[in-house]
């Protein structure tokens, strides 16, 4: 449970929110490894394992290091509680299978990530889920997609690759008038530029294995809710489905969280003058970075996401056909000799991909398209390297086509 003093700021509650020290009085949180726990009386443990008392059963349920990663995210998200998964897409099962049932209905925008989109779209589809996938910045689109089974909202702020970014305060509006819930995939931007539970978000998912680590280093996720939607809806499916964070992982997370705030804003820095460079560039079609002028949601962004764009862009190299095009951006990508060729994102070292073949290659070319995600386009998550450097790098393919 989330139970930080409030008066502190959030870069203190990102060093030192978390459980209390052992008896070892350690300053670096402890490391837990153990899966199961030594109970001090049968009748605890009973009482225990019916969650009549606090108390740490089994590794399948809970670690004490794990519960410090939870406590720290929710006090930067400004959440009641959170719960820890394996990954950020095991976060997302936990949260559909916690809160839909056969015969419900969940709104998504078709630019959200390839795998969530497959996952809502198609996977849970088979348990007669229904779906309905809708232009992420058309908020009369969002409120006509809405039935009478609707259950949930699922907004990704900005989204992956286009950084497209919707309005969190109208989709919770949408949401709550429906008696649906809003949650919203926080990935790129972090609590450290963007809290959507201030803005009336229900639950912020995160995979912690982006930014949140930061060094790509470990795989997490979770999820940031009341605590009466994490103790009640969410920990019962952790139980059973045991999509649990592994203590290791929980703890270069927390570690992670340290210096979140330091590398966003320098990331973010770096990706701006970048996006400025590439927008000038004569091989450049178009470029897609909140913090441009140029881009349709730039003063939302602004507002939104603490006058930050974020450490995420995308551009499109210019061509004559998608055949070309495709050419042209496997041409940019091979031509790096320092950056990373790499579809992780949230790493300290700036990584590109090519979306329409990595991320979302599982999509059909409709749903590519819908999306935006055109052969030309390259995604970069820029990270700490000098940059003169990594313009270079990629001046290197944009000039040699």
């Amino acid at each position: 449970m989330n139970d930080h003093k409030p008066e502190l700021h959030r870069n203190t509650l990102a060093v030192r929110e978390a459980s209390e020290r052992s008896q070892y009085g350690e300053n670096s949180e402890a490391l837990y490894l153990t899966s199961g726990y030594v109970q001090p009386s049968a009748e605890a443990a009973a009482r225990r394992f019916a969650g009549d008392e606090d108390g740490f059963t089994y590794g399948r349920y809970g670690n004490p290091t794990v519960t410090s990663f939870e406590q720290r995210l929710a006090a930067l998200e400004g959440a009641e509680a959170c719960i820890s998964t394996a990954s950020g897409m095991s976060a997302i099962l936990m949260m559909c299978m916690g809160l839909l049932k056969t015969g419900d209905h969940v709104i998504c925008s078709h630019s959200m990530f390839g795998s969530t989109i497959k996952l809502i779209g198609s996977d849970l589809a088979r348990f007669g889920v229904e779906s309905t996938f809708v232009s992420q910045t058309d908020i009369a689109a969002w409120k006509a997609a809405v039935k009478p089974n609707t259950k949930l909202l699922f907004a990704e702020t900005p989204t992956n690759p286009l950084t497209e970014v919707c309005d969190i305060r109208a989709l919770a509006d949408i949401a709550h008038a429906a008696g649906a819930l809003l949650c919203v995939d926080n990935c790129f931007a972090t609590p450290a530029l963007q809290r959507p539970i201030s803005l009336g978000a229900d639950i912020v998912m995160h995979s912690g294995t982006k930014y949140l680590d930061g060094q790509g280093r470990v795989m997490a996720g979770a999820l940031c809710a009341s605590q009466e939607l994490v103790t009640k809806t969410f920990l019962p499916v952790l139980k059973s489905a045991g999509m649990t964070l592994a203590p290791f992982n929980a703890w270069v997370v927390l570690k992670g969280l340290e210096t979140l705030e330091i590398r966003m804003r320098a990331q973010s820095a770096n990706a701006l003058a970048l996006a400025q460079w590439l927008e000038a560039h004569p091989a450049v079609e178009r470029v897609f970075y909140p913090g441009l002028a140029s881009h349709p949601q730039h003063a939302l962004a602004m507002a939104q996401q603490s006058g930050c764009g974020g450490a995420v862009l995308s551009f499109v190299v210019k061509a004559a056909d998608p055949e070309q095009a495709r050419a042209r951006a496997f041409h940019v990508l091979d031509s790096l000799q320092v950056m990373s060729l790499s579809t992780n994102l949230g790493d300290t070292k700036t990584l590109m991909a090519h979306p329409a073949s990595t991320s979302h290659g599982r999509l059909t070319e409709a749903q590519r398209q819908t999306a935006g995600v055109v052969q030309g386009l390259i995604r970069v998550a820029v990270g700490l390297e000098h940059l003169g450097d990594i313009q270079a790098d990629l001046d290197r393919g944009l000039t040699t086509f």
